[in-house]
């Protein structure tokens, strides 16, 4: 009996270790919830994630993706499994996620909440609620007035592209968004499932509606789609509209598109214009490794080469919650470490500085695009800079493109004039896809691409003082680096003199001799010895040599030996790794 007391006195503070614990984890709103005995749809965030990082120096979009799909479909698979136990015991409606290391829990009660908290891998509870995409701002012109090749298709100089050949062919665009009509003359011919000849068609890999029930904040379940519909399909119009913009061409002389020759996939991640966090990450999720209609068999070498995300996640749907930022901007990380290129629209809350501040556009890893009139001076709604929701004050957007009075193609076969960011963004998208038409060899390098689309922008000033001289730094925090031009960014890719300075500190250029047989590289700036490597196309390593660090480093790799083609190299010194492409005609 002597041993009874002291587990009375011990069990009570183990159960209010509990209780602190469970709470420390959950989000305020969600212990407001519970405390009032409502359920709540919720995030369980795990501890562990995956690092993706070492597929930077992967070579080939097809490894890079199938190599960090492996590593993060192993976390959530070793991870998740006592969490998805709890789940099932409590008869929980929950999908679990990859692309972070989270599961989305439906109507999830206190006692729920405390057994999942209790888990030592588990690192919060988020919420997941339901919110509305921003209302665009109305359009100042008339469809009728507009002609054959929209304004802003002409005003990045797609149409001089299309010309030198390159139209986006062999790229395939993704869209994040309200769905899509596939049937759309502008859209079906450019749909990657739709097989003309046969006239025949395979969702399969193509299409995923990650929209599996009803917002509670629409007034009926009466939705036009359904709900995980197996064949694309737009509950608004938004969605159509920006698939348009990125690949749109009915040839009968609506040229919408600004990569007319690239093929499109899709994913509907929202509910009749609401959204919540679980949507979004199920289509980031899809698009890292594309999934068959029933949702099995996943193939990250389906994955699209870049996507367009004409959304934001408001802090009525959790994203003013620390965990699930988190998650969004994972998932962001982990799509480009894949070699995706992810687009972000900057938002519609300008003209104030310190206006973008809503994810994913304000992520670092986010390529954010802001709006321009036909002016080419920046829209009044265009989200500025500096960020300053995470103290960083970092500029944004990265750059700017044609968003106001954007004809594009909406459900039913017809076009309208939408403006908005959400319509600066797929000009961007459609942009990457005819860079990489002209420069294939690009494919999967994101930094380089975001590299050449920044520093061949047209540069424009403002004369705000949002933190950046008034204006008149570049980038600025209202145009970025400028207004994109298709044009310059295909020239200076296929000159494939590509240079990544993450920290502004060393710089490389790399450009063959005359005689076709050397490659100079010169470095400035490095801290201790570098190391300089060549890899062909399959990633075998074909050169290495190191060099002493000085104030400037010049050496000469010879290949003459090497056959015609496109090689990668590598240079690294104490600080940095660094990727470029050259060809050897």
């Amino acid at each position: 009996m002597r041993f009874l007391a002291p587990l009375f006195i011990l069990l009570p503070l183990l159960n209010h270790a509990q209780t602190t614990d469970w709470r420390t984890k959950t989000a305020p709103e969600l212990l407001v919830a519970f405390d009032r005995d409502a359920t709540c749809d919720l995030l369980v965030v795990l501890e562990e994630q995956a690092d993706v990082t070492p597929a930077r120096d992967i070579r080939g979009k097809a490894q890079k993706a199938a190599w960090v799909a492996e590593q993060l479909q192993n976390t959530a698979a070793r991870t998740q499994n006592r969490a998805l136990r709890i789940l099932r015991e409590h008869n929980a409606a929950a999908n679990s996620l990859w692309v972070v290391n989270a599961i989305a829990v439906d109507k999830a009660d206190r006692r729920l909440a405390e057994a999942l908290a209790a888990l030592p891998e588990v690192k919060r509870l988020s919420p997941d609620p339901w919110s509305q995409l921003d209302q665009l701002p109305q359009p100042e012109q008339p469809a009728a007035t507009r002609s054959a090749i929209e304004w802003g298709v002409d005003r990045l100089n797609a149409p001089t592209v299309w010309a030198m050949g390159f139209t986006g062919q062999g790229i395939t665009v993704g869209g994040a968004d309200t769905g899509y009509d596939w049937l759309h003359p502008a859209l079906k011919p450019k749909y990657r499932g739709y097989f003309a000849p046969t006239d025949t068609f395979d969702h399969d890999y193509n299409w995923h509606d990650g929209v599996s029930a009803p917002s509670p904040l629409n007034p009926d379940t009466l939705n036009p789609c359904g709900f995980s519909s197996p064949v694309p399909c737009d509950d608004d119009r938004h969605g159509t509209h920006t698939a348009g913009t990125m690949v749109g061409d009915d040839g009968m002389g609506n040229q919408i598109g600004v990569a007319p020759g690239a093929r499109w996939i899709g994913c509907r991640n929202m509910e009749r214009n609401w959204g919540r966090p679980s949507t979004y990450l199920n289509c980031f999720e899809w698009f890292l490794a594309p999934t068959d209609v029933a949702g099995n068999n996943a193939d990250p070498a389906q994955a699209p080469h870049v996507i367009n995300n004409s959304w934001y996640c408001a802090s009525i749907e959790g994203c003013i919650d620390v965990g699930v930022n988190e998650l969004l901007q994972l998932a962001v990380v982990n799509l480009k470490a894949s070699g995706v290129f992810v687009v972000v629209s900057n938002g519609n809350f300008g003209s104030g500085c310190g206006t973008t501040e809503i994810p994913p556009a304000y992520f670092e890893e986010s390529f954010s695009v802001g709006s321009i009139q036909i002016n080419d001076t920046i829209s009044g709604f265009s989200s500025r800079g500096p960020i300053a929701i995470d103290s960083s004050f970092r500029v944004k957007p990265n750059v700017a493109a044609p968003g106001s009075d954007v004809r594009s193609c909406v459900p039913g076969g017809g076009y309208d004039i939408f403006s908005g960011t959400s319509m600066a963004g797929p000009h961007v998208a459609g942009l990457v896809a005819l860079v990489l038409s002209a420069a294939p060899e690009l494919e999967g390098e994101v930094g380089i691409l975001e590299d050449i689309i920044e520093q061949t922008a047209r540069p424009r000033f403002d004369g705000g003082n949002c933190m950046d001289n008034n204006g008149t730094n570049l980038p600025n925090n209202t145009y970025g680096f400028g207004i994109v031009d298709a044009l310059a960014a295909v020239q200076r890719a296929q000159q494939v003199v590509s240079t990544l300075e993450p920290n502004k500190q060393l710089a490389v250029w790399v450009a063959p001799n005359p005689a076709r047989t050397r490659v100079e590289v010169r470095i400035a700036g490095a801290t201790g010895p570098v190391e300089v490597q060549l890899f062909n196309v399959q990633g075998q390593p074909v050169y290495r040599q190191i060099f002493t660090a000085e104030p400037e480093i010049k050496c000469t790799v010879d290949v003459s030996h090497l056959i015609s083609g496109p090689y990668f190299y590598r240079i690294r010194d104490a600080r940095q790794t660094m990727h470029g492409v050259l060809v050897k005609n």
